[in-house]
């Protein structure tokens, strides 16, 4: 996988979370902000789903599980459908919090599958 991609995936992740958690906990509800920095994480996702498809035709294999690899991807593709959904009907405080943890937690499995495709699993 390209690593300026994941690294890519990871900052936009980490900051719409960061800002989610933080603007949750102020008592803001979901802006238009921060789920459109969730929508940019899925569409990086989806982006990546479809790099992970083409990659073994070019002959770039992962070095890890494949079907861990392929469980993180799915996972991280619904968790921010189902958190921006449940965003929209709730529009609390809390699902703005949640909106930051389920970014963060993007940003986790991003990385882990980077880890995957490209060095040795832990």
């Amino acid at each position: 996988m390209i690593e300026w991609f994941t690294w890519l995936q990871v900052a936009v992740a980490v900051v719409a979370g960061v800002l989610a958690v933080i603007l949750g906990f102020a008592g803001r509800k979901p802006s238009d902000l921060t789920l459109g920095a969730l929508a940019l994480v899925e569409l990086l996702l989806i982006a990546q789903l479809i790099v992970a498809i083409v990659a073994p035709f070019t002959g770039n294999e992962p070095v890890g599980s494949v079907l861990e690899f392929y469980t993180y991807l799915v996972s991280a593709i619904l968790l921010p459908a189902a958190a921006g959904f449940w965003a929209l009907v709730d529009r609390s405080k809390w699902s703005t919090v949640i909106l930051g943890v389920v970014a963060l937690a993007i940003a986790v499995m991003v990385y882990r599958m980077q880890q995957i495709w490209t060095t040795l699993p832990l």
